[in-house]
């Protein structure tokens, strides 16, 4: 396995923050390249945990790495900087992204299939990724074109709106913007367009952290934009469930939940049915 951190470079001193103030790292968990597999064009994602922009939360990124990885996708788990204001961490996910599609060859990785996984908070960092890829505050910033569009997201249980949520992570959002149209801004299921990718999400009906309406919406607004996505939303289970199984558990027993733990497979041949090229597709009919 290919495994390294490498620090992104990102333009903060555009967003009023300095390298000193901000952190974001990328750490690879790669396939190595065997010659007796040989290459594969393999399927990537970015992995973005949650942690309500306060902290990055283990249990959202290297077990869900090894959880894909084990399936033949090439993994990237980003760790962004916390408690900076918006669109500090959009711009650290597009960083990541180019990085991940810059290097494609030296991972075996298809370009036109990267994908960007995210839980909570890191839901809506995905979610933000994938709504807000082609808008001028940033691609002006950035100067790419559409490097860093993700060709599908996946999305655990995700902070999207604005109200009705996760207030810590929208307070650590706005920071001291909290005019309406900034939080209309980061209130995703007012940002989905006819650009916005594909999108497989899921949630908890039960869900006493981040209520389930959010997902709701978020759907909603990609029916009515005719993006095709996948919905799962299971009757109990709470919040920030990972992987729902005792890799992930910490102190809570509801934390493991077999029926929320198909998740797993059921994203990972939802990436495949996105893979149409890909050989593994046919060990998964």
């Amino acid at each position: 396995m290919i495994y390294n951190t490498v620090k992104l470079e990102v333009p903060y001193e555009k967003v009023g923050y300095t390298q000193e103030e901000c952190n974001a790292t990328l750490t690879t968990y790669v396939s190595d390249i065997s010659p007796e597999i040989g290459l594969k064009g393999r399927p990537a994602v970015l992995i973005c945990p949650g942690g309500g922009y306060d902290f990055i939360s283990d249990r959202e990124g290297e077990p869900i790495a090894f959880a894909f990885l084990a399936q033949g996708i090439q993994c990237f788990v980003l760790k962004y900087t916390v408690q900076k204001a918006f669109p500090t961490n959009l711009l650290e996910a597009s960083v990541a992204m180019k990085y991940i599609r810059d290097h494609a060859e030296e991972y075996d990785i298809n370009p036109d299939k990267v994908f960007v996984v995210g839980f909570s908070a890191g839901g809506h960092l995905a979610g933000s990724l994938s709504v807000h890829w082609n808008k001028d505050f940033v691609k002006d910033v950035l100067g790419y074109v559409d490097e860093h569009k993700p060709n599908g997201s996946i999305l655990c249980y995700p902070v999207i709106s604005a109200t009705d949520t996760h207030q810590g992570s929208i307070d650590n959002l706005c920071r001291k913007n909290s005019s309406d149209e900034f939080k209309e801004l980061i209130s995703l299921e007012k940002q989905v367009s006819e650009d916005t990718p594909a999108t497989f999400i899921w949630h908890c009906a039960d869900d006493g952290c981040v209520p389930v309406t959010n997902t709701i919406r978020y759907s909603e607004a990609l029916r009515k934009n005719e993006i095709p996505y996948e919905m799962h939303i299971y009757p109990d289970g709470g919040h920030g469930l990972g992987l729902a199984n005792e890799v992930t558990a910490s102190f809570e027993w509801r934390q493991v939940n077999e029926t929320c733990a198909e998740w797993v497979k059921l994203a990972i041949n939802w990436i495949f049915r996105n893979c149409p090229e890909y050989p593994e597709l046919e060990k998964n009919k």
